[in-house]
């Protein structure tokens, strides 16, 4: 329908006498909404624009690999617990470099940022002396012929190390974590990647706040020209000298409100909505929760206005620990049992001290006073349902 009116259009004109046009006519301006730009979604893409340039989801990352990472571990032997291991001095001190603190805090952060996260044993014979996280985009998974990893390569620079089996005991000296991917057998799915068109929204309000910030703080239009007749148009000097005028006194923040004054036959009409209509506080707060909602942060706990899900910031922050971190937790703490306990003996498991965290505190009290109350059960039923270990004399009510 569009061509056919433009068709026509030239027709008409063309049946006119020709007319005379300078470079610079009246201006029509004619907008289409396209689709939308999404941009690359490479690793490094993905940490430069979900990370790097998005406090949402670079606060979201902090939050969770801060919160994980300072949970103690706890080493059992069986049943009962154990306090000095060498197991637990490395889990403390993994290398020269680091603590375990600081380890664990990457380790946690490379899962939400990539979906991947790598940590490599440094064996000395057999025995396991250090540990190392490696960054996601160095490491490639070679895979077998039913697409699971059975080796892997980490590349730095034009050095590439393969990281294989033992012979004879088939321990694998890297461990590899994943979030779940549907498409994917060798690697995961990160937050950001789920989150990116939020992330790209948000990153875009800001950008489009900014620009309209340098560029007075209003929104683009344009100057039309009406001079006397026989003089339709600019000439070239005249619009070079007009063109420089605007840039001079009219553009950039510290020009903002300045009244424009307008000679000769010029006239402003604005070509876009005002600045009202255009406000992105609300489509950015609303990109923001969703960014949260793919990390499993409650959006109270980033200040986002206009979400009242949680009564209050005690219940959002319990919520926090035990929906996204504990489970975290509890999933490395599993993942390290499985690879890495059965180096130092047998019956080996670690686990974490969840009292150590004060945000669990009232939930953990409320815990305790229901047990206390529990008359029919023995000391140490009471205590396994609290989550500790037995004690001895304590099978009786």
């Amino acid at each position: 329908m569009f061509q056919n009116w433009f068709r026509s259009a030239q027709g008409r004109a063309s049946s006119r006498a020709p007319e005379t046009k300078s470079a610079f006519p009246p201006v029509a301006c004619l907008s289409l909404a396209g689709r939308p730009s999404w941009g690359e979604r490479s690793y490094a893409a993905l940490a430069r624009e979900g990370v790097m340039r998005n406090a949402v989801a670079y606060r979201c990352v902090r939050m969770i690999a801060e919160s994980a990472s300072s949970v103690p571990w706890l080493l059992y032997d069986g049943r009962d617990e154990v306090e000095a291991h060498p197991l637990l001095s490395l889990l403390a001190r993994p290398n020269a470099d680091e603590d375990g603190v600081a380890l664990f805090e990457r380790w946690y952060a490379h899962l939400q940022c990539a979906g991947n996260a790598y940590l490599e044993a440094i064996l000395v014979g057999p025995e396991v002396r250090e540990l190392h996280v490696l960054r996601p985009d160095r490491v490639r998974a070679v895979q077998g012929a039913r697409g699971r990893a059975v080796a892997y390569t980490y590349t730095v620079g034009n050095h590439v190390t393969t990281i294989a089996a033992e012979r004879g005991s088939g321990f694998l000296p890297l461990l590899h974590a994943m979030l779940f991917h549907p498409l994917d057998d060798a690697c995961g799915l990160s937050p950001i990647e789920a989150a990116a068109r939020a992330i790209e929204v948000h990153n875009a309000g800001g950008d489009w706040t900014k620009a309209l910030l340098d560029n007075s703080a209003r929104p683009s239009g344009a100057l039309i020209y009406k001079g006397p007749d026989g003089a339709p148009h600019l000439t070239d000097d005249q619009y070079a000298r007009l063109k420089s005028q605007l840039e001079d006194a009219y553009q950039g923040r510290e020009n903002a409100g300045r009244p424009m004054l307008l000679e000769g036959g010029l006239d402003w009409k604005a070509m876009s909505y005002a600045p009202a209509d255009l406000d992105f506080a609300a489509g950015r707060d609303g990109a923001a929760r969703e960014i949260a909602l793919a990390f499993g942060v409650p959006p109270m706990l980033l200040g986002i206005p206009g979400d009242n899900t949680y009564s209050n910031y005690r219940e959002a922050n319990l919520s926090f620990w035990r929906q996204t971190v504990l489970p975290l937790v509890g999933r490395t703490a599993a993942s390290l049992t499985r690879w890495l306990a059965p180096r130092f003996g047998e019956n080996l498991k670690i686990g974490y001290d969840a009292d150590a965290v004060d945000a669990l505190a009232v939930e953990r009290e409320s815990v305790w006073e229901r047990l206390a109350g529990a008359a029919f059960l023995t000391l140490n039923e009471r205590r396994q349902a609290a989550g500790y270990s037995p004690v001895e004399g304590g099978d009786v009510v």
